[in-house]
């Protein structure tokens, strides 16, 4: 275990007019919901995108946990020529959408499959009708992770350092 300081930033929009215009079509690429609850689905992206990142405050859920969480939101899956590519996760909370979870697998980086995802998700946030959407991200995340938030239209609202006690090396998705 080694301990890090860690830099998360807290990002957020005000407007639907922030949201950046969608890139261009992708004709491979879906973004579909999944709309029954499926923790082993959630699971398995959560584990494959996050496992590099350190993405850990999941990892000891069980089913049942899942499920109660997977109730409060929305998944919605990209998906390139049929093959699970990456997801979002959004949660309501009163005035407030949260783009709570937000990536791709590995092989996916880097295709322009994170603009396409992105807009999907925040465009279908607000039409769910907040104040407000909100994300956030960290220094453990993908490196372009804040670069691509901030192209979407989110700002950066706070920023906080954390020490924060790692495994040594991330999980991985294996």
């Amino acid at each position: 275990m080694a301990t890090e300081i860690v830099t998360r930033w807290f990002l957020e929009m005000t407007a639907p007019e922030q949201l950046a215009p969608a890139p261009a079509p992708d004709p491979e690429l879906a973004v579909t919901r999944a709309e029954i609850p499926s923790p082993e689905l959630s699971r398995f992206l959560y584990e494959a995108v996050g496992g590099p990142w350190y993405w850990l405050d999941r990892r000891d859920w069980d089913r049942a946990r899942w499920l109660q969480e997977l109730e409060r939101c929305e998944t919605w899956i990209a998906s390139l020529r049929g093959t699970p590519a990456g997801y979002a996760e959004l949660a309501p909370n009163g005035t407030t959408v949260e783009l709570t979870y937000f990536g791709l697998l590995g092989d996916f980086i880097g295709r322009g499959i994170g603009p396409r995802l992105l807009h999907a998700a925040v465009r279908r946030a607000w039409e769910l009708g907040p104040a407000r959407v909100t994300v956030n991200t960290c220094s453990l995340d993908g490196p372009a992770a804040l670069r691509t938030y901030e192209r979407a239209g989110f700002s950066v609202a706070g920023r906080r350092e954390e020490r924060v006690v790692l495994p040594d090396a991330p999980p991985g998705a294996w």
